[in-house]
């Protein structure tokens, strides 16, 4: 099949991007030839794939979204396919990958009714109901049934369109027997003695992943203890400025390292001791299933899709919302516990061993060749 694979932003470093990468890769192993249309790519283009950069601009994302969606639907009119995946919510779709968290849910709850009266609202609103709404056939892959019970929520869903799916964890995250050498090798070329404790962020959106939350509680740390051989390693990409404000407002910019967007994540989950993931909104957090397969202690909210596998796997701390940076301080004082460590560790690779992390993209290429069929049978008859 020719298939239409649309996403408005690519960077190698977002979870969402990732899973795109990877359904292209399952997807041409299948056999099925892949077009991609973006508005902005960074990093290497994937190999064998049709890239039409769709030629857009606007002075807000709104404006932009409406343009680049004429844009393709003119563009699949005079060269048409067999199938539209989006990664972004829009109309036309035939199905629609979950990776982004319910846009109406965060709106009612997070924003006033100012907000809501805004063209903003009114378009994100719309996209959203258009894949989800009663009026909608687009088929929805879900990896959260903390968003899919928003979703059933405010749009009521047949459930015949929606599609779980499992977490799709690289292999190559997962704790080897070289993890002690690797561990050695990353933190030698950091700086890092070995006792130095290290608290890892992971995450292209600072804000959202509560790198503020990460920072304060940090600054708790090494002022409850007087401990100054604690770190913070903040592995992404985005606007550092206000966040290296933070730190030295807190006394403890000689403890965060902003490492940038990294391509050696899973050497970075083996460098460090605890991973830090305070998120304010997160539809499923796929590092915290790499901090567990890498048997990294999790320190997490629950507000994200996954975070119910580090409480299932006793792999860590599960914060309960609302959000106490009390608690979170107290959490992030009990990774300096060595033993707590090396249970956190033991039970998180048991669970590593026995659950499925690991099938989303093959598993999901195969459902998405399934669906595409039937609606073409359907549209035949």
């Amino acid at each position: 099949m020719r298939l239409a694979l649309l996403l408005y932003k690519y960077f190698p470093y977002g979870g969402m991007q990732r899973d795109f990468a990877r359904f292209i890769v399952e997807l041409q192993a299948r056999g099925h030839s892949c077009r991609v249309y973006y508005v902005t790519w960074q990093g290497a283009n994937l190999p064998g794939i049709d890239a039409r950069k769709v030629p857009v601009r606007a002075l807000s994302n709104h404006h932009r979204n409406i343009r680049f969606h004429e844009w393709v639907q003119q563009d699949l009119a005079r060269d048409p396919v067999d199938g539209v995946i989006g990664f972004n919510k829009m109309p036309g779709l035939d199905i629609y990958f979950a990776a982004d968290s319910c846009y109406l849910d965060k709106a009612q709850r997070e924003r006033g009714w100012a907000y809501r009266r805004g063209g903003r609202f009114r378009h994100f609103a719309a996209y959203e109901a258009a894949v989800f709404g009663p009026d909608s056939d687009t088929d929805i892959l879900l990896i959260s049934a903390t968003e899919q019970a928003k979703f059933d929520h405010y749009y009521h869903t047949s459930p015949s369109r929606l599609h779980m799916l499992s977490p799709g964890v690289s292999k190559n995250r997962r704790r080897g027997p070289d993890a002690p050498a690797r561990r050695d090798k990353l933190r030698q070329q950091l700086g890092v003695t070995g006792k130095d404790h290290v608290l890892l962020f992971v995450g292209s959106g600072f804000i959202k992943k509560g790198l503020d939350r990460a920072i304060t509680g940090l600054a708790h740390m090494i002022s409850e203890r007087a401990d100054q051989s604690t770190q913070l390693w903040v592995a992404g990409q985005d606007k550092e400025r206000q966040f290296r404000h933070l730190a030295r407002k807190l006394g403890v910019a000689k403890h965060v390292r902003f490492l940038g967007g990294r391509d050696d994540v899973s050497d970075l989950l083996l460098g460090a001791d605890a991973l830090i993931h305070p998120a304010l909104d997160e539809a499923a957090g796929i590092v915290l299933l790499e901090a567990l397969v890498a048997g990294l202690p999790v320190v997490t909210t629950d507000v994200c899709g996954y975070a119910h596998h580090i409480r299932s796997a006793g792999a860590g701390q599960v914060l309960s919302s609302p959000f106490d940076q009390a608690i979170l301080n107290n959490a992030m004082l009990r990774t300096l516990d060595g033993y707590y460590r090396n249970q956190c560790q033991s039970r998180a690779l048991e669970y590593a061993q026995r659950e499925d992390l690991y099938s989303m993209h093959s598993t999901g290429a195969a459902l998405i060749e399934q669906l595409l069929e039937t609606r073409r049978a359907t549209r035949g008859r």
